[in-house]
């Protein structure tokens, strides 16, 4: 097992948040969320692109800062292979405000976009499962109701966080099994 890493939050900046605004780039970051490290041939081949283009947003994700080089993966000085940063990253809140207010709001809906995504292949995956048809695991919806306070729920919230942490850390990259889980956690108080 890796000793525990843990990750401290970032305020996104603009760049981060122009970067993140295409959708192209956000698949970017979703690839490389499931492999330790790609090319920019790796990135065309998988996302269906052509390779200068799979170059040009790779050079704007590490711009941004969300993306870096890993040159103990190339095979020559010639070669650029790219691993994904760790970082819990922050929109904004009234302690750091987002830089830019309409950037913020493409992230938001972006995120939302992705969110209903998830649901939406969950939803239809489940019948199959429930009706036996389906045998693997590829999916988990739970809903909870819980009563916390705002400290309660924000020690709730790093305790989980600890949680994914510590499984990720234990993960074997090698195991042919591992496979990438998309996972939101999605709350709401009852004020709005």
């Amino acid at each position: 097992m890796s000793e525990e890493k843990r990750v401290d939050p970032v305020w996104m900046t603009s760049d981060m948040l122009k970067a993140y605004a295409n959708p192209l780039r956000r698949q970017m970051i979703a690839l490389f969320a499931r492999r330790e490290h790609l090319r920019a041939a790796d990135v065309a081949a998988e996302l269906g692109i052509a390779p200068n283009s799979a170059s040009f947003h790779l050079r704007v994700l590490a711009d941004a800062g969300l993306i870096e080089e890993a040159p103990e993966h190339a095979r020559d000085r010639r070669d650029r292979v790219w691993v994904g940063r760790k970082l819990a990253l922050n929109l904004g809140g009234p302690e750091s405000p987002v830089p830019d207010e309409a950037l913020g709001s493409v992230m938001i809906r972006s995120l939302a976009e992705d969110h209903q995504d998830m649901m939406r292949r969950v939803v239809e995956w489940t019948p199959e499962y429930v009706a036996g048809r389906a045998t693997g695991v590829h999916a988990a919806f739970v809903q909870r109701v819980v009563r916390l306070t705002t400290d309660e729920f924000s020690t709730l919230l790093e305790r989980i966080d600890e949680v994914i942490t510590e499984a990720v850390d234990a993960h074997d990259q090698d195991d042919p099994d591992g496979r990438a889980w998309q996972m939101d956690l999605l709350a709401a108080d009852d004020a709005i």
